[in-house]
């Protein structure tokens, strides 16, 4: 089977056991998994590459240990990355510490800041080595080929025309605004997001602390995340509140900012014009049925995640490994039922609502109040408790290093990475 197949020398019609919507990380987790397994997939990615602007490119501890359980790890952070051992929040003069992935039991206890475009080819070129895995660039899903409840395949576009790829199952990977889950019917619950931020990068200093730090100020809101020679900041601002900042102008902006960086930062530098600056606009949300006899929704396309704790990625890769773990001997088998569709939303729920959960209270109790606020703050009694009793560190690290429920890859996958799993596509 050819790999990375250009959309125009497609062929009208395509036959294959899973079609999976979307070529982000859960997508192709999910495809390298299963045709490293032996089931035929083929990955439809609307984009021509993955050359563009993401907001997840944290792999947290949970990640990397399921990429040392494929015996990729090492081939993994060969790339170049970032550290992230310790996060903090600053409040006024005053640092507080939150969390130390130090000392988690895993391989490699900390987050790598990695651009998701190299983890995504890594990925793809990974699982090309398969003979049963199809990449399809420049291709989006638009459509479900369906026999009454049945779905049975997608309709997707190209350039040059339409394509029909016939699966014992479908996947919709592709992401909050999925197309395919509107498709099948599977209606999404807002629960509530009352920020949005604005997206930006600042030059570092190498004398800089490399520690990701919150900035907490009277009103304002600013992560940072160390990128080696710049900083990746996140500005928080209330939900709507983006044309209103916009029309008072970059340079009040800007000095709005100036005072949440150390002294000497040129921001007139970084930040020229609005051109700068992307807009994430923030939404909170999940299905509460992921599933069509089928079809599958796994990722953001089932459930949407605030950028709180960066966790949105991971629980994405979640997903794909459970799904992965329950539908692998289904599909190889031509038995697939509703049931084994059901059992990864079991397996998947859990984790989602304590991780939305977690993050609707620190936007609700601590982001809200503090947008809010008009005058100095302190840090929140929990935080300074964090500061007296540096055990209690590990408690965030959990939850945000592994997730509620981290998965790892059955016993299958172990055996074929010691094998070096499947032959190169010729």
């Amino acid at each position: 089977m050819i790999t990375n197949v250009p959309a125009p020398d497609l062929p009208a019609a395509i036959d294959t056991t899973c079609c999976i919507a979307g070529g982000g990380p859960a997508g192709l987790m999910l495809g390298l998994l299963l045709a490293r397994a032996g089931v035929p997939v083929v990955v439809l990615e609307k984009h021509r590459d993955f050359l563009r602007d993401f907001r997840g490119d944290t792999l947290h501890p949970s990640t990397l240990e399921v990429m040392e359980e494929l015996g990729l790890g090492e081939a993994l952070l060969s790339l170049p990355h970032q550290k992230l051992e310790r996060v903090g929040a600053q409040f006024g003069d005053r640092h507080v510490p939150v969390a130390d992935f130090r000392q988690l039991p895993v391989r490699h206890p900390f987050i790598a800041l990695m651009p998701q475009w190299d983890f995504l080819s890594f990925l793809a070129a990974e699982a090309s080595r398969h003979p049963h895995f199809q990449l399809n660039m420049d291709c989006e899903a638009v459509d479900l080929l369906r026999q009454n409840d049945r779905i049975l395949g997608v309709r997707a576009q190209t350039a040059t025309g339409a394509v029909e790829i016939k699966a014992d199952l479908v996947v919709a990977a592709d992401g909050r605004s999925s197309k395919l889950r509107e498709k099948a019917g599977l209606d999404s619950t807002p629960l509530g997001a009352p920020i949005d931020v604005f997206w930006f990068r600042v030059g570092r200093a190498p004398t800089e602390s490399a520690d990701t730090a919150g900035q907490f100020a009277s009103g304002q809101v600013l992560v940072r995340i160390n990128r080696g020679d710049y900083w990746q900041c996140g500005y928080v601002i209330k939900k709507g509140a983006a044309d209103r900042i916009r029309k008072a102008g970059i340079e009040q902006f800007r000095d709005r900012l100036q005072p949440l960086f150390p002294a000497g930062t040129d921001l007139q530098e970084d930040i020229r014009s609005w051109d700068d600056i992307k807009l994430l606009t923030v939404a909170v949300d999940r299905l509460e049925r992921w599933y069509r006899p089928g079809f599958l929704a796994i990722g953001d396309a089932a459930h949407a995640m605030s950028p709180i704790g960066g966790v949105g990625i991971n629980l994405a890769i979640q997903d794909a490994i459970a799904a992965a773990n329950i539908l692998v001997e289904p599909l190889l088998n031509k038995r697939l039922t509703v049931e084994d569709l059901r059992s990864v939303q079991r397996r998947r729920s859990l984790p989602t609502r304590v991780t939305q959960r977690a993050q609707i209270l620190i936007q609700n109790r601590v982001l809200g109040p503090v947008l809010s606020a008009t005058r100095a703050l302190q840090p929140p009694w929990p935080l300074r408790l964090f500061s007296l009793v540096p055990l209690l560190q590990r408690m965030p690290a959990r939850l945000i290093g592994m997730g509620a429920r981290p998965e790892h890859v059955g016993a299958r996958w172990r055996v074929l990475a010691e094998r070096q799993g499947g032959e190169p596509n010729e």
